[in-house]
């Protein structure tokens, strides 16, 4: 599980590194656009929900890593590797919920908003945009539940 995890990972990493290469080349567009004084208003939209979709990727992978969330300045204190571990088992059941209504409303969201139209680009539904958001949710949920696995096998084994 943690070999598919670690996979998952990559691919959440590099669809995140596309999204911000389409923000900047978009971004690089709009400028060009408007230096030359041509009307582009599709770029606005465009490096908006890029930058989005990079940044929700880019917070799921982190989740894989613990370091999305890091309260460290308790656990630093902490000689006890046990006490440490319980810390690390609570920090992720509460990332978990939020990860699991991130899923849940995410869901919600995109299916109420799937149909609506960009003002710029009248082809193209809304819906996808939004998908970053029960995508994130679904792989943060993903990630935590293998942490919380590997912390409770640690502290029932007494590693």
């Amino acid at each position: 599980m943690k070999k598919m995890l670690g996979y998952m990972q990559k691919v959440q990493i590099a669809a995140g590194g596309i999204f911000l290469s389409i923000f900047l080349i978009s971004v690089v567009i709009q400028m060009g656009c408007r230096y030359a004084g041509v009307a582009a208003i599709w770029t606005e939209d465009v490096s908006m929900y890029a930058f989005i979709w990079a940044a929700f990727m880019g917070a799921g992978a982190m989740v894989y890593e613990k370091r999305h969330f890091a309260f460290t300045s308790v656990s630093d204190m902490m000689k006890n590797e046990r006490v440490k571990r319980v810390i690390s088992l609570g920090i992720a059941v509460v990332m978990l919920t939020f990860a699991v209504l991130m899923f849940w409303y995410g869901c919600k969201i995109t299916k109420q908003f799937w149909n609506y139209r960009w003002v710029s680009i009248p082809d193209f539904k809304r819906g996808p945009t939004w998908l970053c958001i029960p995508v994130c949710g679904a792989t943060s949920t993903l990630y935590l539940a293998g942490q919380i696995v590997d912390d409770v096998k640690s502290l029932i084994g007494g590693k």
